[in-house]
C-alpha cells in the first residue's frame, strides 16, 4: 500500500464510527459544561464533570493509539527501515503527551 493508499488505524479497524459516537458524546458533556458554568452551578459539581470529560477524552485517545500500533505501526515494523523507526518514535512521543496530560 503506497502513502496515498494507506488507511489509518482507526480505519482499517472499521472503529470510525465508533471514535465519532464517542466524541460527539464528549461535545455533548462540553457543552452541559458551559451551561453549568453559565448558570454558576456548585464549583465541585463542574469539577466533576470535568473529570468524566477528561476520563472519556482520554479513553478515545487510548483507542486510537491501541489502533494505531496495532496497524500502523506493526506494518511499519513488518516493513522495517526508516519508516519503522519513524512510526516507533511518532507512538512514543504520542504516549509521552498522553501521561503528561
Amino acid at each position: 500500500m503506497g502513502v496515498s493508499e494507506h488507511q489509518h488505524g482507526y480505519l482499517a479497524a472499521g472503529k470510525k464510527q465508533d471514535h465519532l459516537k464517542r466524541l460527539r458524546r464528549i461535545e455533548g458533556q462540553i457543552r452541559g459544561l458551559q451551561r453549568m458554568v453559565a448558570e454558576e452551578a456548585y464549583c465541585i459539581d463542574v469539577l466533576t464533570q470535568i473529570s468524566a470529560a477528561t476520563k472519556a477524552l482520554q479513553s478515545v485517545a487510548l483507542s486510537l493509539l491501541e489502533d494505531h500500533l496495532g496497524h500502523c505501526v506493526a506494518e511499519a515494523v513488518q516493513h522495517g527501515g526508516p519508516e519503522a523507526d519513524e512510526k516507533v518514535r511518532e507512538a512514543s512521543a504520542a504516549i509521552a503527551r498522553l501521561v503528561r496530560s
